[in-house]
């Protein structure tokens, strides 16, 4: 047994280095190298994508929100209902309400009759809304994210908004239309996805204009 002791010794110095080495370089020096090419070559995105308006952050465009007000009526429980405030681009439904601590869809299922009445009634408002007819609504303006907190809607469901948001902000129905062309994406490589709008930034776009 004691012959065998320096051997272990050295076994354990060996182990021992290489656990400081490997600390040093997986725990310091590559997390060190990766946040400083983050910072450098996509210090947006590695920054939580926040969004600024006349210099203050107001939100990340990563995270959908929703953009309600007071509708001066309480539910049963004595909570305000918050309904959709007409002056901004509204988003798809959340199941979350946008809460980003209780993120994740309903878990219905397509034929889920408390579903197709929810997309009914959700139909049935974005059409009162906007002033058109219910078959004129988008799907994603009655469905909800599996997630809950997308950020993003068809340009299909912002283009049907556009003259609301313009006669709420008397704003020229060309000034909105090109805010929406202007933050419009096409498909992910060209092919990846659907053409989306970011609601989250849209809406920043109109609050810097006042």
């Amino acid at each position: 047994m004691a012959s065998n002791l320096p051997g272990s010794v050295r076994q354990f110095g060996v182990a021992l280095r290489a656990l400081l080495v490997f600390t040093a370089i997986l725990g310091i020096v590559y997390p060190l190298v990766m946040t400083g090419v983050a910072q450098a070559l996509f210090h947006g995105n590695a920054n939580g994508s926040i969004i600024k308006v006349n210099g203050k952050e107001v939100a990340s465009d990563l995270i959908g929100q929703a953009y309600t007000m007071d509708s001066g009526k309480k539910d049963s429980d004595g909570k305000a209902i918050m309904v959709a405030d007409p002056t901004w681009f509204q988003t798809r439904p959340s199941a979350s309400d946008y809460d980003a601590k209780a993120s994740g869809g309903s878990n219905l299922g397509p034929n889920n009759a408390d579903l197709l009445a929810a997309i009914e009634e959700r139909r049935k408002t974005v059409a009162a809304l906007e002033g058109v007819d219910p078959s004129q609504v988008p799907p994603d303006a009655v469905t909800a994210s599996g997630s809950g907190l997308d950020p993003n809607i068809s340009p299909a469901y912002a283009a049907l908004q556009v003259n609301r948001v313009a006669r709420e902000r008397s704003l020229s129905v060309e000034q909105v239309q090109k805010l929406v062309k202007d933050i419009t994406e096409g498909r992910t490589l060209g092919f990846l996805g659907e053409p989306r709008v970011n609601v989250v930034k849209l809406n920043a776009a109109l609050a810097a204009l006042g």
